[in-house]
């Protein structure tokens, strides 16, 4: 009878273990993204899932068009896997260009998102007085400002900044205004990257763990008795 327990105590301690691997294994997928005017466009990175992208420039016609503009994901800070927005932003010499780029990301297994962060990078005004300003709002799902009042980075100047995301959530809806200045002699930028933290795995996915650690030490010391005998 003792050694039925401990069998069962084992397969328990397997199927725990399974199911957190079973989890950890949805990684990348894909890497890329279609044009960004098409919606219902996804991807996962990590435990993140990102979909119901939009891309509106103004002018229209301010490159880059949405077939120019690059989704790939984003894994350079450790903890805060995301994606990056890749294309030549750009504004000439005495004009503005506003790009507006919203989309929504969720949890995959359930934990809520605690902190967001932002970063620039090939920024460029050609020796001249031009600039960029990326400015974010992060909400939940009913409408309500998670991110801090001014989450922005800026060049020159600022090229990254975080934010806690107050109350976290499992979803949210990230909105972008991104304005180009031209300055003097025009200015551009090339990607725009966004990664996401999530909390710790809940106390849940800990138990199961320790159970299947458990039944695989319950185990070991039933196979060295067994020997012995």
């Amino acid at each position: 009878m003792k050694r039925r327990f401990l069998i069962l105590s084992f397969a328990v301690g397997l199927l725990a273990l399974g199911g957190l691997n079973a989890q950890a294994g949805q990684i990348l997928l894909p890497s890329a993204l279609p044009p960004l005017e098409i919606s219902g466009n996804y991807a996962l990175v990590g435990d993140l899932e990102f979909y119901n992208f939009t891309y509106s420039p103004t002018p229209p016609s301010a490159p880059p068009p949405a077939a120019l503009v690059t989704v790939n994901s984003f894994l350079s800070i450790p903890g805060e896997p995301g994606i990056s927005f890749n294309g030549v932003f750009t504004a000439g010499a005495g004009t503005s260009v506003d790009y507006a780029i919203s989309y929504d990301v969720t949890t995959t297994d359930g934990k809520p998102i605690t902190d967001a962060y932002l970063s620039i990078g090939g920024f460029t005004n050609n020796g001249g007085t031009g600039s960029v300003s990326i400015a974010e709002t992060i909400f939940n799902l009913g409408g309500t400002q998670l991110s801090k009042a001014n989450f922005a980075v800026y060049g020159p100047g600022q090229s990254t900044d975080t934010t806690a995301l107050l109350p976290p959530a499992t979803t949210i809806v990230v909105e972008k205004d991104i304005v180009v200045n031209g300055g003097s002699n025009g200015a551009t930028f090339s990607f725009v990257n966004q990664g996401f933290s999530t909390a710790i795995p809940e106390p849940a996915s800990m138990a199961l763990l320790g159970i299947g650690l458990s039944g695989l030490f319950t185990l070991r010391r039933l196979f060295k008795r067994t020997s012995v005998a």
